[in-house]
């Protein structure tokens, strides 16, 4: 039962990070018909039961993710990539999933910003960032935003999509 849903699973993540490396976009042609298919799916394999776990998937994926993409450090193709995960695995899993997601996107993040020389200005954007919140209360920062050009920014995908593959190896 479980490669039902890791192979569907492993495909569009391959994909979706491919996508995000090569063009910074993860495309609604992808996710939306993944999504939808895991919703089906899961109806399919655990009847109404399954339906309301994939659908509690994408709640609890928009409720954790929701907030970044209106701060915008997170895109919306990201947000519906997890949401999409979480239609097919379901909340326990999910939370599991994002949270990996998290340590994932810190670990690339961090090595990225090695790579790129950019430690000491991340480190510095984090904390006008912190700071900025602590002034003004959560609201988007003015300048480290994705709509920034200039912003250090990194593709998501592939961390989305190791925390997913960790969760499958926990569950």
């Amino acid at each position: 039962m479980r490669s039902a849903i890791l192979w569907p699973t492993l495909v569009a993540l391959g994909i979706a990070c491919y996508s995000d490396i090569r063009s910074r976009r993860i495309p609604n042609l992808l996710v939306l018909p993944y999504l939808l298919s895991g919703l089906a799916a899961d109806c399919y394999l655990f009847g109404w039961s399954g339906l309301s776990s994939g659908l509690q998937g994408i709640a609890l994926a928009m409720l954790i993710c929701g907030p970044f993409c209106y701060l915008r450090g997170m895109g919306m193709g990201d947000l519906k990539l997890c949401a999409a995960v979480g239609a097919w695995i379901g909340p326990r899993q999910l939370a599991f999933a994002l949270v990996m997601t998290f340590v994932s996107g810190a670990l690339i993040g961090i090595a990225w910003a090695i790579g790129t020389r950019s430690l000491s200005r991340s480190l510095s954007n984090t904390g006008d960032l912190l700071l900025g919140f602590a002034r003004n209360g959560i609201r988007p920062h003015d300048s480290i935003v994705l709509d920034n050009p200039n912003a250090f920014k990194i593709p998501y995908a592939p961390a989305i999509a190791l925390g997913t593959l960790v969760s499958f190896l926990a569950f």
